[in-house]
């Protein structure tokens, strides 16, 4: 038998032992095997951490924000209500002749003051005046006439019939003298109160139409001053209230309301209001830009910065203020007036802490750190507000 060679015993030792692996079925190699079994047992761990119950540890809470509160102090404020208005004479009348002439009599010039009943202007009316002149005589014979009858009747030396005659006629000149002192009445143009002549469109020689401008006349003392006042303003003043005007020439005058219409106007749903201004001596001309600030009666309020009003969730104007509790709360206001120092607010609460500083950065409900104002504090809030807006 021959022998058997050594390299030919060790193949054949090789193929027993890949035959008896390949029948275990572990394909993977070593240290694979190692990597997975570290990645089952990270795998169980794993998941035996997340099946442990969780801690009852809070995550720690968010930091409150911090605001500048102030309470002011309160006081009685007169309110004040400011319109725009203008100025107008209390009085204007056009003067119109009545009857159609060439003008005769021309006394006054533009600028004239005048007083009640004096000519300013007559029509030529020559005839006219001689129908007075012969009425006026022709009464003056009728009662000379009638006196005579009077002392004939006393004696008996004349009928009852003609007495009564005599005084028919008396009554007769003196209705033809009113109507012939009518008619020249109607050439003439007197002033119908006292006031300035503003205009004179006509010229002394001149012939005018039946019903023709002549003259403009105004009444300036007192002068009016007219605006509009808001439905929401209007039950606060009455007539007779103090008035203060200030002019567009930065005049400043006093009067008091005299007139507010009871109608709105369909455009605007404001109400007229007049301020009658005493004038005399006319320097306060009508038509001028002024500014009129109306008080009311005085009320409850404070005085505070114009940075202070906000905008509620609803769109109104208000102030942010903080409760006893913390939290943010909104007040609508009352605007009192407004002063170069700052506003007058009505409608606040006697205890409530107004933040002044970091309003615009919370809202109703929120919970705050209040600090109370001081100069420090609120531009750091206000730099911290610029900050977060950029």
């Amino acid at each position: 038998m021959p022998k058997i060679r050594f390299h030919k015993l060790a193949a054949i030792a090789v193929l027993i032992g890949f035959a008896a692996w390949m029948a275990t079925g572990e394909f993977s190699s070593v240290g694979s095997a190692a990597d997975h079994q570290k990645q089952g047992e990270a795998g169980k761990a794993a998941q035996s951490v997340a099946e442990k119950p969780k801690t009852a540890e809070a995550e720690p809470k968010a930091a409150l924000r911090t605001v500048a509160v102030v309470t002011p102090p309160r006081k009685t404020f007169a309110r004040a209500i400011r319109i725009s208005g203008l100025t107008e004479a209390d009085k204007r009348a056009v003067l119109a002749v009545r009857v159609a002439g060439v003008i005769d009599k021309l006394p006054v010039k533009q600028g004239d003051h005048v007083k009640t009943g004096d000519l300013v202007l007559m029509l030529a009316a020559e005839e006219k005046l001689s129908n007075v002149d012969n009425a006026r005589q022709l009464l003056a014979q009728r009662k000379a006439e009638l006196d005579a009858a009077e002392r004939l009747a006393k004696t008996g030396n004349l009928p009852k019939l003609q007495l009564d005659t005599a005084r028919s006629n008396l009554t007769a000149a003196q209705s033809m003298l009113e109507t012939a002192q009518a008619e020249l009445d109607r050439n003439e143009v007197k002033a119908p109160f006292d006031g300035v002549i503003d205009r004179v469109p006509v010229e002394l020689g001149s012939s005018v139409m039946q019903g023709g401008e002549v003259a403009t006349i105004l009444k300036l003392d007192p002068v009016i001053a007219r605006g509009e006042i808001s439905e929401r303003d209007l039950r606060y003043i009455k007539i007779g209230d103090q008035a203060n005007v200030r002019l567009v020439n930065d005049q400043k005058v006093t009067g008091t309301v005299r007139y507010i219409s009871r109608d709105a106007s369909s455009q605007t749903r404001t109400f007229r209001v007049e301020v009658a201004i005493p004038n005399a001596d006319g320097s306060i001309p009508a038509g001028m830009t002024a500014e009129i600030t109306l008080s009311a009666q005085p009320t409850d309020a404070v005085m505070l910065p114009r940075s202070v009003v906000t905008l509620g969730d609803k769109g109104d104007l208000g102030i942010r203020a903080v409760g006893k509790d913390d939290k943010v709360a909104f007040f609508p206001i009352d605007l009192v007036d407004d002063t170069p120092k700052g506003l007058v607010l009505g409608g606040i609460p006697q205890d409530a802490r107004i933040i002044v500083a970091g309003q615009e950065l919370v809202k109703e409900g929120d919970l705050v750190k209040p600090v109370e104002a001081d100069q420090a504090t609120i531009n750091k809030l206000i730099s911290e507000a610029s900050a977060g807006t950029q």
